[in-house]
């Protein structure tokens, strides 16, 4: 039932926003009752909390499920870029709900110990690698993992936060198969130009 009332109310708060989103709807969608959702997470905003761990605890879980300990610094680098461009590409609805809680200044994110450790685990992994690429001579010395995360979920999330208006202002469809593939191409060569002696 939790998990059920969680995917719904993804869909609903990626729609509408915190704001927005009824928890009417939700419970409609969901065959339960509003008194069912308050009883498992409290209120609307403890609900919309709940949704973002499940969005951050998902791309963690795919991030650590690439093993980049077993490759060498420069593919594992490589890998990580190429993965976050394709998840960000095919779960549209994390960038969006990211986006609504840039919108609330991070408020909800603030209030979730599980969140910071979560993510922490993202930057762990990125100077593992890091630091074995400048062991080997691969990477430059001196650049901070937490910058190379930026950069690759920048690169990333653009792509699908900007789609709208690109294609609007540019007439470019950065969501087409041959966009999707030179972009892919161009966010793992920047990264590795970024670290690469």
């Amino acid at each position: 039932m939790r998990r059920n009332i969680i995917a719904v109310a993804s869909a609903e708060f990626v729609e509408n926003g915190l704001s927005g989103a009824r928890v009417d709807e939700i419970a409609a969608k969901t065959a339960t009752s509003k008194r069912m959702i308050y009883y498992y997470f409290g209120d609307k905003e403890g609900l919309y909390l709940a949704v973002l761990e499940e969005m951050y605890a998902r791309i963690r879980n795919f991030e650590r499920s690439l093993d980049l300990a077993a490759l060498p610094p420069r593919e594992a680098i490589a890998a990580l870029a190429g993965f976050t461009f394709d998840y960000h590409v095919e779960n549209p609805d994390f960038v969006r709900l990211v986006m609504v809680e840039n919108i609330h200044h991070a408020r909800h994110l603030k209030s979730s110990r599980k969140i910071g450790e979560l993510n922490l685990s993202a930057i762990e992994m990125i100077r593992e690698v890091y630091q074995r690429g400048v062991g080997e001579g691969l990477f430059r010395e001196g650049l901070d993992p937490v910058d190379v995360h930026l950069t690759i979920s920048a690169l990333s999330f653009y792509n699908v936060s900007n789609r709208a208006t690109i294609r609007q202002v540019f007439g470019y469809d950065m969501g087409s198969a041959d966009a999707l593939k030179r972009r892919r191409a161009c966010v793992i060569e920047t990264v590795l130009r970024l670290l690469c002696r």
